[in-house]
């Protein structure tokens, strides 16, 4: 049987997608969003943390991404 590699492959993009300061960041330091000032803060990081399980959430249980490699 092979693996459900669905919802792997969403968080990683997901991951690398959210990191704040990378393509955005929100809120930032100065504005309320910056793009791409490659610098973070703790409340960044925890509103990128909730958009990242919300999103991952409708993703793979609301729509059930699923990928399987035999």
């Amino acid at each position: 049987m092979g693996a459900d590699w669905g919802p792997v492959i969403v968080a990683v993009a997901l991951f690398i997608l959210l990191s704040p300061g990378l393509l955005f960041q929100f809120p930032s330091k100065y504005r309320v969003v910056e793009f791409g000032n490659m610098s973070t803060s703790g409340i960044a990081i925890l509103v990128h943390a909730i958009i990242f399980f919300c999103i991952l959430t409708i993703l793979v249980v609301a729509i059930g991404i699923h990928i399987h490699i035999n």
